[in-house]
């Protein structure tokens, strides 16, 4: 771990918000064409999104 880590980690934990600091974020995602808050979602589409897997596209540049 180097020194800037150190700082990094250091002023990371100086910044900890308690759960009564935070407030909800909202994730919204494209469905049908336009994007739409997945709070708005019926139970089915909810669970739909939940199984969803992502990938990151730095990862699959590195195995070729």
């Amino acid at each position: 771990m180097n020194d800037l880590s150190r700082q990094f980690e250091a002023a990371a934990a100086s910044f900890m918000l308690t759960d009564k600091e935070r407030q909800p974020c909202e994730v919204w995602t494209r469905v049908m064409g336009y994007h739409r808050p997945v709070a708005s979602f019926n139970i089915g589409k909810k669970g739909e999104h939940a199984e969803r897997r992502f990938f990151r596209e730095d990862c699959l540049k590195s195995r070729g």
